[in-house]
């Protein structure tokens, strides 16, 4: 390309020569030395400091602030430890996932390298006591993020800096339900630092990651956000972002940034069938971090609004029941006497739509926005209730530590099927000795409708359509009443054995 640029110079000049020699009237066509080195660039042509599609500036803007975390584990920390919020739980992950999602952030008393082999080539040694993660810093005065299941069994945390000074560091605050920590080095000193997003990444964004794999440290990779909103059953407030940056073990705690530099993610979880990345790797949201994070740094704890109520996904055949056009909202299955719902007026079988305005996708979108919010918020709910819209005004309490998130999974996710029939044997609660109400199944038909969406024998069926029930005859009345109103099915609360109740949806539909 040089050489190039340099011919087309020379047939300037010449030509240039050419003109000048002319009109002096020499009839000289050759350029004298002198012009031709008066034409010829003075320096040579440099590359641009960081060409087109390079992460360079970015790293090396972004890259001191980055640690790796070593922690020494407690002497009770076992493999059989609960999984936490950075490893889902296998029992709520989908059994054909199950085998694929994997923890990475080389914790548990092995270091996380059992069966692996070490940087070497041979095997490591069993029996380290240590855990091995990232973070990054956050303020001047040496302010960590990393995860909480990187450091949630510490004895002792340590972060190495990028210029390789590795300094004690303290555990300011964890929260679990995030799988966020905060850490603080215990070195005074001003530090490198970077910031959190001031916007949420998009479907299609370059990030890049970079962190501590496999203890290596100071690893860069980029990828891209492959999609947002992921529920991987890892906790009660799962909102991940996908990317498909490489992400393996050691990654965890560490941040994704975005092209400005800024923090959109933290590492959290890979989907994986070996433990390595396949390109299916889970962050958590700038904007979920940083308000953990503030919390964590002024009170040491996440304290989170309350509403009170057990709620469930609206499905298909739920809305179809109650008359809704779209699946959508927060089903209310149970509110508790004395909570800030029943204050105000919240019901058994309130569909919720809108808070403070905005609409609410799902169930799992309502707990996560009222999470978010601080106790003592007043909280705008709009709701339908008997087909008529209403609105509550809400002031929020505080999550009770000892109240553990439950998720009430939607009736199976079963298309219409069966005949317009239960498939079930009633009778009277009170006959049975199943309660002083409702009315209880004492034989479900396994072919039945009713069998398909897990109503089983021992179940208490407590109101149908909205109306409270105590005998065979009120709920065969109940399903008229939703046929002969053009219905496809029939909403019915049901308690199981252990005293939980939920909705149940049955379909109405004949069988072809």
């Amino acid at each position: 390309m040089t050489s190039t640029f340099r011919r087309r110079a020379l047939a300037s000049v010449a030509a240039a020569a050419l003109v000048a020699g002319g009109a002096a009237g020499i009839g000289s066509i050759a350029p004298t030395t002198q012009a031709l080195a008066q034409a010829l660039p003075k320096t040579p042509i440099e590359a641009p400091e960081h060409p087109p599609g390079s992460f360079a500036g970015i790293v090396n803007k972004v890259k001191p602030a980055v640690v790796a975390v070593k922690v020494k584990l407690n002497d009770d920390a076992t493999d059989d430890d609960d999984d936490g919020p950075g490893r889902p739980n296998m029992q709520q992950v989908p059994p054909q996932l199950r085998e694929f999602f994997k923890r990475f952030g080389q914790g548990g008393p092995n270091g996380g390298q059992q069966g692996q082999q070490g940087q070497n080539g041979s095997p490591q040694r069993q029996g380290q006591r240590g855990a091995v993660g990232s973070g990054f810093i956050i303020s001047a005065d040496g302010y960590v993020v990393t995860n909480n299941h990187v450091v949630s069994k510490a004895k002792s945390v340590q972060v190495t800096l990028d210029d390789n000074r590795t300094l004690d560091a303290k555990v300011i605050g964890t929260d679990p339900k995030t799988d966020i920590a905060l850490l603080k080095i215990q070195d005074a000193g001003s530090y490198p630092y970077v910031q959190f997003g001031k916007s949420a990444p998009q479907v299609g964004d370059w990030v890049v990651a970079i962190g501590n794999p496999f203890g290596l440290g100071g690893t860069v990779t980029a990828g891209i956000v492959s999609a947002r909103g992921r529920d991987i059953g890892a906790g009660p407030y799962d909102d991940f972002l996908q990317i498909d940056a490489p992400i393996n073990k050691g990654n965890s705690g560490g941040p994704d940034f975005n092209v400005n530099g800024e923090v959109v993610g933290v590492n959290t979880a890979i989907a994986s069938p070996s433990g390595g990345s396949v390109g299916l790797a889970f962050a958590i949201p700038a904007e979920t971090v940083q308000a953990v994070v503030d919390q964590l740094r002024t009170d040491g704890k996440v304290v989170r609004g309350y509403l009170g109520v057990q709620i469930q996904p609206v499905t298909q055949d739920i809305a179809d029941s109650l008359g809704l056009q779209k699946a959508r909202g927060a089903l209310v299955n149970s509110t508790e006497s004395g909570t800030p719902a029943s204050k105000a007026g919240l019901k058994t079988g309130d569909v919720i739509e809108k808070v403070d305005g905005k609409p609410i996708d799902d169930a799992k979108e309502l707990s996560r926005k009222i999470a978010g919010l601080k106790p003592g918020t007043k909280v705008e709910l709009a709701y339908l209730r008997n087909g008529k819209s209403d609105v509550a005004t809400v002031e929020l309490g505080t999550l009770p530590t000892d109240i553990k998130a439950a998720r009430n999974d939607d009736d199976g996710g079963l298309s219409n099927s069966g005949q317009p029939r239960l498939g079930l044997g009633l009778a009277p609660a009170d006959e049975v000795g199943l309660g002083t109400s409702g009315v209880a199944v004492v034989r479900v038909d396994p072919e039945g409708p009713a069998a398909a969406k897990g109503i089983e024998q021992g179940d208490v069926i407590l109101d149908v359509a909205g109306t409270n029930v105590s005998s065979p005859a009120d709920v065969a009345a109940q399903i008229r009443t939703a046929e002969s109103n053009g219905r496809k099915a029939v909403l019915m609360r049901v308690k199981n054995s252990k005293g939980v109740t939920r909705f149940v949806a049955v379909s109405l539909s004949k069988s072809g």
